[in-house]
C-alpha cells in the first residue's frame, strides 16, 4: 500500500472550503463530469456540438485586436483544420501555441466566423510518442487555486492508501443487486474507455446507484437512532387536563376543522408520553397552524410548565404575540414578548419574569435562545418555520429547558447508566470531531437532565417522499385542509408592458375600501439593491397616488418603525402597503384583498405561494397580480405556469421539488438540514424506499455493519443529523 501523500497547509485550507477534512474526504469528492482523452479524433471528422479530443500541429499563430484582444491559432492535422481561440491568455500560451508546436486540445467544437474552432481548449504540448489516456479524465468540483491535476494526485492517492472494506453484508447486496463498494468508487474515479459516458453523466451507472444507495443508508441510519434515542432520555409527562384547551375551543368564534382536531390529537398524545416529542406541523399558507400550537402551549401551561414560541422574523413573532394574546388573556395568560428591538430594562425584566416562572408563554425571535435569558420550567418549545433556523439555534432553545433538580428521582438511576454516552447532539456541536461519536449512538445515547418537548411548524409544504427522508427522525403532522370559507385567490399573470393597468387597478380597489400590498423583489441576491427598489417604488405610488395613505416596510427599518407601519396597515390607517419579501410570513390582515408582486419571475414558487397566502384571508375575493418582464427563462416561465394554475402548496411543492431539487426547497444551505450530494430525491424514490427498508434491517441483524457504514459516511457527511 502507497505511503499517504503530505499535504501543504496551503492545500488544507483549499480542501476545506471543499468540505474536504479528512484523507478519507477524497474518497467521496466524487467527479461532475469526465473528459474523453483516450482516443483521438481525426479533425475532419469533427462535428459542432461534440466534445473530442484532437492532435495537430500549429499552422498559424495570431494575436488579433477585433472585437477585442483575442489570440487565435489554427491547428492542422493530415485531413482538416480547426481554429482555437483564447480570451484570456498568457505570453507562456503563446509561446506553447507558436507555429510549428504540435499538441492536443480537447473542447467542445463550435462553428466560429469562418469555419469550426473551440474557443479556450484544454491543450498540451505532445510528440508522436506522447501516450493516449488509459481512462475517462475525471473533472472535479474545485475552488480557486486547486488546480485539477492536484486534485487528481491527491485522490488517486486516497484511493491508493485508505482501506475500501465493504461495510454492507453480502445477503443485502446480493438481494439488492448492487455493486461492490471498492470497485464502484474506483470505476467513478477512473473508469475505463468502455464505460457508457452517458451513464455517468445522467447518474444512473450501477456504480453511481450503489454510491446513491450507500448516501440514503447513512441518512436513514443516522435519523433512525436520533428517532429512538429520543425513548431514552426524560421529558415531562404533560397530560391533557383540558383546564385551558378545553376553554379555549369554545370561545373560538370558529370551528376547528378536522384536520386541526387530529393534528392536535397526535400532539397532546405525544405531551403525555415521558419522552421528549419532536413532531412537526406542515401545513399549508392560512390552514390554520397557530391555534394548534396555542391548544399545545396550554397543555403544556395547564401542568406547569413553561412554553417558548420562537419565529424568525420579529414581523411573524409579533403576529404570533397579538393573536395568542387576545386568545389567551380572557384565560388568565399574558404572554411575554421578547425581541432584539426591546429597550434594555424592559428586556432585562421580561428575562427576570422568565427565569421566575412567572411568565409562562414566552414569545419572541432568536432573543430567546440568548445565554442571559433562563427558564424557570421550560416544558414546550414550539419553532416556526423552523428551516430557518440552524441547528444550533433550534438546539440552544431547546436545551433550556435542561436544569439541574428537574429530573424526577426514579429516573436518575436510568440515566446515569447512559451518563457516558455521547448524544446525537454532541456530534452537532463539534461537527468535526471524530466519527466515532455518531456509531456509539447504537449503543443507545441519552443527554443528562430534563429535555423539553419540541413542536415545529413550517407553512412551506413538503411532499411526502422529501419528508420521508430529510425527516426521518421526526414525527410529522399534517393539516391537509383549509377552514372552511375561504374563498382561493384568484392569481393572473400581467406583462410589464401594462404597468398602467396594474396601477389603475391598485388604485379603484384602494377607492372602494379595500387594502393592497406591493411586494418589491429581491434583485441580483443583494437586499441593498432590493431596498433602494423598494424606497423607488414606494416614492412613485405615493406620488401617483396623492388621496392614498401608503406605507413602506423592509428589512432595514428600526424594528419600531417596522411594528408601526404594520400595525397602522392593520388598522387600516393605511391603504397601500409598498414592502420588500420582509412579509413574506405571518402578516395576517384580512381586509387586505389585493396583492401585486413586481418582477414576479425573479422569485421561486415557494416565495411566490407563501406571498400569496397573505391576501385571501377576509370574506372579500382576493387578486394576485404577478407582475412579470420579458423575455423569461424557460425556468421563471414554468414556475410562473405552476403558481398560475394551482393554490394546493403541496402539489405546488412536488413541483418545486422537481424544478430545484431538495436542498432549495427546504433552505436547507441555511438551515442544517442534511443535503443530499448524489441521491435525488425525486429521481431515487426507489432506493430512498430501500435504504428505510435496510437501515431497520442493520440495526436490528447487523449493529456491527450499521457502525461501520455511519463511521465511513459521516467523516465525510457531519450534518446528517437533524435536530
Amino acid at each position: 500500500m502507497s505511503t499517504p501523500a503530505k499535504i501543504s497547509p496551503v492545500t488544507l485550507a483549499k480542501l476545506a472550503r471543499l468540505g474536504i477534512h479528512h484523507r478519507a474526504d477524497l474518497l467521496l469528492h466524487l467527479p461532475l463530469r469526465y473528459e474523453d482523452e483516450t482516443h483521438l479524433a481525426p479533425i475532419a471528422a469533427v462535428q459542432a456540438g461534440e466534445t473530442v479530443q484532437v492532435q495537430g500541429t500549429i499552422t498559424h499563430s495570431e494575436v488579433a485586436f477585433r472585437p477585442r484582444r483575442t489570440l487565435v491559432c489554427r491547428l492542422e492535422d493530415n485531413g482538416g483544420e480547426l481554429y482555437l481561440r483564447f480570451l484570456n491568455f498568457y505570453p507562456s500560451q503563446q509561446k506553447q501555441l507558436a507555429v510549428g508546436k504540435q499538441i492536443r486540445a480537447i473542447g467542445e467544437v463550435r462553428m466560429g466566423h469562418y469555419a469550426l474552432e473551440m474557443v479556450h481548449p484544454k491543450c498540451r504540448a505532445v510528440d508522436d510518442d506522447t501516450p493516449l489516456q488509459q481512462s475517462l479524465t475525471p473533472v472535479y468540483p474545485t475552488t480557486a487555486g486547486l488546480a485539477q491535476p492536484l486534485l487528481r494526485k491527491l485522490i488517486v492517492n486516497a484511493l491508493e492508501t485508505l482501506p475500501l472494506s465493504e461495510t454492507l453484508p453480502d445477503a443485502l447486496l446480493q438481494r439488492l443487486k448492487l455493486a461492490g463498494f471498492a470497485e464502484s468508487i474506483r470505476l467513478l474515479h477512473c473508469p475505463s474507455p468502455e464505460t457508457s459516458a452517458d451513464s455517468l453523466e445522467e447518474r444512473s451507472h450501477a456504480a453511481w446507484r450503489r454510491i446513491k444507495f450507500d448516501e440514503l443508508l447513512a441518512q436513514q441510519l443516522s435519523m433512525r437512532l436520533h428517532h429512538s434515542e429520543r425513548s431514552k432520555r426524560i421529558a415531562p409527562k404533560l397530560a391533557a387536563r383540558e383546564k385551558f384547551t378545553a376553554r379555549l375551543i369554545k370561545a373560538l368564534p370558529f370551528r376547528l376543522t378536522r384536520a386541526q382536531q387530529r393534528t392536535f390529537a397526535e400532539i397532546s398524545r405525544d405531551l403525555a408520553q415521558s419522552h421528549p416529542m419532536q413532531r412537526l406541523l406542515l401545513g399549508d399558507v392560512g390552514s390554520g397552524k397557530t391555534i394548534v400550537a396555542a391548544l399545545a402551549a396550554l397543555q403544556a401551561i395547564e401542568n406547569g410548565y413553561q412554553v417558548a414560541l420562537m419565529a424568525p422574523t420579529e414581523i411573524l413573532a409579533e403576529q404570533h404575540y397579538l393573536k395568542l394574546r387576545d386568545w389567551l388573556e380572557p384565560l388568565g395568560i399574558e404572554p411575554a414578548w421578547l425581541s432584539g428591538s426591546l429597550k434594555k430594562k424592559d428586556k432585562q425584566l421580561a428575562a427576570e419574569h422568565i427565569a421566575s416562572g412567572e411568565t409562562l408563554l414566552a414569545i419572541g425571535t432568536h432573543a430567546l435562545f440568548q445565554q442571559q435569558i433562563n427558564f424557570h420550567k421550560l416544558g414546550l418549545a414550539i419553532v416556526d418555520e423552523q428551516h430557518k433556523f440552524g441547528v444550533q439555534q433550534r438546539l440552544s432553545l431547546r436545551n433550556k429547558g435542561k436544569g439541574k433538580g428537574m429530573v424526577p428521582e426514579s429516573s436518575r438511576a436510568h440515566q446515569d447508566a447512559r451518563s457516558r454516552a455521547v448524544s446525537a447532539e454532541a456530534y452537532l456541536e463539534d461537527r468535526r470531531e471524530s466519527s466515532e461519536h455518531t456509531t456509539k449512538q447504537i449503543d443507545g445515547p441519552v443527554d443528562s437532565g430534563i429535555i423539553p418537548h419540541q413542536l415545529m411548524m413550517s407553512a412551506t409544504p413538503i411532499p411526502r417522499t422529501l419528508a420521508m427522508s430529510y425527516y426521518a427522525d421526526l414525527d410529522v403532522s399534517v393539516i391537509d385542509e383549509l377552514p372552511p370559507g375561504r374563498t382561493p385567490v384568484i392569481t393572473k399573470l400581467v406583462s410589464d408592458e401594462r404597468r398602467d393597468e396594474v396601477i389603475e387597478r391598485v388604485r379603484a380597489a384602494c377607492m372602494v375600501g379595500q387594502q393592497a400590498y406591493w411586494v418589491c423583489p429581491l434583485i441580483d441576491e443583494s437586499e441593498i439593491l432590493q431596498l433602494q427598489t423598494a424606497i423607488e417604488t414606494y416614492e412613485m405610488l405615493r406620488a401617483t397616488f396623492p388621496e392614498l395613505n401608503t406605507g413602506l416596510v423592509h428589512g432595514k427599518l428600526d424594528n419600531a418603525e417596522k411594528a408601526g407601519v404594520m400595525a397602522a396597515f392593520k388598522a387600516n390607517e393605511l391603504q397601500l402597503l409598498v414592502a420588500t419579501t420582509v412579509i413574506e410570513v405571518g402578516v395576517d390582515v384580512p381586509n387586505a384583498s389585493l396583492m401585486v408582486i413586481d418582477h414576479a419571475e425573479r422569485m421561486g414558487l415557494a416565495q411566490l405561494h407563501q406571498l400569496r397566502g397573505r391576501v385571501g384571508r377576509g370574506a372579500a375575493q382576493s387578486l394576485c397580480i404577478l407582475l412579470y418582464q420579458r423575455p423569461l427563462s424557460e425556468l421563471a416561465r414554468a414556475r410562473l405556469k405552476i403558481i398560475f394554475e394551482s393554490n394546493d402548496g403541496f402539489a405546488i411543492a412536488q413541483q418545486d421539488l422537481l424544478l430545484r431539487g431538495p436542498g432549495e426547497l427546504l433552505g436547507a444551505r441555511q438551515s442544517g438540514v442534511a443535503m443530499l450530494r448524489f441521491a435525488d430525491i425525486s429521481a431515487d424514490e426507489d432506493l430512498l424506499n430501500l435504504a428505510r427498508q435496510a437501515a431497520d434491517e442493520l440495526l436490528r441483524d447487523f449493529p456491527e455493519a450499521a457502525r461501520a457504514h455511519l463511521q465511513r459516511w459521516m467523516a465525510n457527511r457531519h450534518d446528517y443529523l437533524h435536530v
